[in-house]
């Protein structure tokens, strides 16, 4: 038999095993810290999930897993059971206090946000064509844009500029403008994280407005990802700048300032009920038939499990529970940031601030190792040296190169974690930056 030379795979799935080889994240996960079972693991601050309220979830959803007979069949569909659509449209409705309350068939569930993303790209976008992402921005966006749909993600720059002012929103003009110069191909959407991932922070109203006007002009989608929409909290550390409110995309009236059939919003259980394990996303859009037209057409490859249609449908059925389970849940994010930032300002690490949303820290490491290597030249850059640190101290955070950081040595840190994990996870972050 002849020898085979070269490989048998196509060249995108080439490229996405070049790609998930430098993915660190899979390997960590294998290998968490336990102190009885696993002491040698890592201490793993890098991925976003929410364990604070893990207990009570738990609680809730054992007492009555019963499964009936439908949820073991097709049921109603890929796109969700339609319950479970009309339970996250009165959920949503409850919460993000859309101008035009929602309706089951404006809702298309997922297994996750992140298929959801992938639909979307591959709705709006052709190969080639840009989707803008302002920086930093949540580091999977990009494969989620583009390994499969094929979309060209636009990186904007913001330099010294507020990316949540009204000034950053020429910045994403300006990306547009000159990705289609060079090009030749078409911006086809503009993807933002509200609240976002990883700055912590809410786009003020007057702010999405603008990013509405501008996608209005172009006639390009306004695609925002909701996903931590509930989780928001009171920041009683940081006074500057001032957190502005959150306030979801379809709380706005968009009579005069862009065709409904343009915006879409997208949210998920991952995040604000601490359950990425559920594999539950939803993509809203309340104008666009021809849109869940083809979703429909693709809905087989994402269908959310039976199992977790039926959980989620009765828990956000339950107003009660999920009430006081946001309440609290917003209450422990408050203490574990307080937490976090005090204990980083003791060991001079400095933070980006003005957060009160998601799970994030955005750190700037390079600062302090810096000052304790002063060696260091000032044009060499850190974040790398600082990672190896870190994955020596056997701690994992995810690095800003991977979140498109304009500057070197940044980090996010994820606070939502039980406080004697979170504690240990920051000594040793102190550790690897100072010795």
């Amino acid at each position: 038999m002849a020898q085979q030379t070269g490989s048998t795979l196509s060249i995108r799935a080439q490229d996405a095993s070049s790609s998930a080889a430098q993915n660190l994240m899979w390997d960590i996960l294998v290998d968490i810290w336990c102190p009885s079972s696993n002491p040698n693991g890592y201490i793993n601050v890098g991925v976003a999930e929410n364990a604070l309220m893990h207990t009570e979830l738990l609680q809730y959803l054992n007492k009555n897993p019963q499964l009936p007979a439908e949820y073991l069949t097709y049921n109603d569909g890929g796109g969700g059971s339609n319950r479970l659509r009309r339970s996250i449209a009165q959920f949503l409705t409850r919460h993000l206090k859309p101008v035009i309350p929602l309706d089951a068939e404006q809702l298309v569930v997922t297994n996750g946000v992140s298929p959801a993303i992938e639909h979307v790209s591959w709705a709006f976008a052709d190969p080639g064509e840009g989707i803008l992402l302002g920086r930093p921005f949540y580091g999977t966006f990009i494969p989620d844009l583009s390994t499969r749909p094929g979309a060209t993600v636009v990186p904007v720059n913001f330099g010294d500029v507020d990316p949540f002012s009204v000034e950053a929103v020429s910045k994403y003009e300006d990306a547009l403008l000159a990705f289609q110069t060079s090009s030749g191909k078409r911006v086809k959407a503009l993807m933002l994280c509200h609240p976002h991932n990883p700055l912590g922070r809410c786009y003020p109203r007057e702010v999405i407005i603008k990013l509405m006007q501008l996608c209005q002009k172009y006639q390009i989608h306004l695609i925002s990802d909701e996903i931590y929409a509930l989780s928001v909290f009171e920041n009683t550390v940081d006074e500057h700048p001032p957190p502005a409110t959150f306030e979801s995309t379809l709380s706005i009236d968009l009579n005069g300032i862009i065709d409904p059939k343009l915006v879409h919003v997208l949210w998920g259980m991952s995040k604000d009920f601490g359950a990425n394990g559920l594999r539950l996303g939803v993509i809203i859009s309340q104008s666009s038939p021809e849109f869940h037209g083809a979703l429909r057409a693709i809905s087989l490859y994402s269908y959310s499990s039976g199992i977790a249609d039926h959980l989620v449908a009765g828990l956000l059925e339950d107003h009660t529970f999920t009430d006081g389970y946001i309440l609290e849940n917003q209450k422990r994010l408050s203490e574990s940031y307080a937490f976090a930032v005090e204990f980083l300002k003791k060991h001079n690490i400095q933070h980006a601030t003005g957060c009160n949303a998601a799970f994030f820290l955005w750190v700037d490491l390079g600062k302090r190792y810096r000052e304790v290597h002063r060696e260091i030249s000032a044009e060499e850059e850190v974040g790398e040296k600082i990672m190896q640190q870190l994955l020596e101290e056997k701690v994992f955070l995810a690095t800003g190169a991977l979140f498109g950081s304009e500057k070197d040595g940044w980090f996010r840190i994820v606070f939502t974690q039980p406080r004697d994990y979170l504690e240990l996870a920051l000594k040793r972050i102190v550790k690897a930056v100072e010795e």
